[in-house]
């Protein structure tokens, strides 16, 4: 497999990929190719190289920046802005991770601590959704916790996280 095609292939499975991590198609291809890139592109490399229009681009790189995982980069003696992206692979997780957390994970612990606290009218069918809305309030505020440690660990986290779990 020569440059292109594999670059292609790389691109494409991240796109796929990014629905898993929480973000759209063209954002993780967006993602992936500044990833891949030894320089900062401008939206209009970018647009040109993935084919796609300026409003879904600049949408999406906002989103990005949004994320923590995107950044602006001024060149000198340049009008364009330039677009760069996190290349340590376990800092681009630990992002990722703490935006997965604040954006979907402690909305539902907050939902499910309102469910889980509503007054018993000593009903059967009251005393069970307070009970498993409770344990999954319980169980969800436990696995973020989690994830914020490690999460907040240093550099290699993942290693030292793993090696913790495994001793």
């Amino acid at each position: 497999m020569q440059y292109k095609e594999a670059k292609e292939k790389f691109i494409s499975t991240w796109g796929s990929l990014g629905t898993l991590w929480g973000i759209n198609k063209a954002m993780a291809q967006i993602q992936s190719l500044l990833f891949i890139s030894t320089k900062a592109l401008s939206m209009e490399e970018i647009m040109e190289e993935l084919k796609i229009s300026r409003g879904n681009t600049s949408m999406n790189l906002r989103q990005l920046m949004d994320w923590g995982i995107v950044t602006k980069e001024l060149i000198p003696g340049e009008r364009k802005e330039y677009f760069t992206t996190e290349k340590d692979v376990q800092e681009l997780a630990r992002h990722i991770a703490k935006e997965r957390s604040r954006r979907e994970i402690k909305p539902v612990i907050k939902i499910l601590k309102e469910v889980s606290s509503i007054k018993d009218d000593g009903t059967e069918k009251t005393k069970e959704l307070i009970k498993q809305t409770k344990a999954l309030h319980d169980l969800a505020e436990t696995a973020d916790a989690m994830m914020n440690k490690i999460v907040n660990q240093e550099q290699t986290w993942i290693t030292k996280s793993l090696l913790k779990l495994i001793k």
